[in-house]
Parts: structure tokens; C-alpha cells; sequence
């Protein structure tokens, strides 16, 4: 099953972030809440856990680039039971 990666909720005011890196390369195996990505808003950098266990098998966003709170980073392709 895909899991999507989504960018974390980070307060009431926080509406947009930006990825600093990944820290997982594509293909990589994940466990679930293990630190995958960072990134930053205007005050604070952020680790992004994975949500389950499973492989990385899609990037959406790279370093630098603007994303909206929700909005899709990556996926995992999730392992069995996860």
C-alpha cells in the first residue's frame, strides 16, 4: 500500500515551509518514525518522521523548494503490516 509523506502541521500561523534535505535517498528502506527529511519555516527547523515503515519510492519536493503545510513531500510504498 502507498503512504503519502506529507508536510507536518507546525502551528496555527505556519502556512508554507521549505525542505533543507532529505535524509533518506530514493529506494531507501524506512521504519516508521524514523527522521526522512528536514525542513524550515521563517523560525525553527523541523524533522519530517516517516508515517510507516516501507521503501521511499517517490520524491515530490527538493531541497529549496516552498511547500504548503499538508502538502505531499513523498511515498512509501509500505511494508507488509504496516
Amino acid at each position: 500500500m502507498k503512504i503519502n509523506v506529507v508536510v507536518p502541521q507546525l502551528g496555527p500561523n505556519v502556512f508554507e515551509v521549505t525542505l533543507v534535505t532529505w535524509l533518506k535517498d530514493l529506494g531507501a528502506t524506512v521504519e516508521k518514525g524514523e527522521v526522512i527529511a528536514e525542513v524550515m519555516t521563517d523560525k525553527v527547523n523541523i524533522d519530517v518522521e516517516a508515517p510507516a515503515a516501507g521503501v521511499l519510492v517517490e520524491v515530490v519536493a527538493q531541497p529549496g523548494e516552498s511547500m504548503e503545510v499538508k502538502g505531499l513531500m513523498a511515498v512509501i510504498e509500505a511494508a507488509d503490516g504496516a
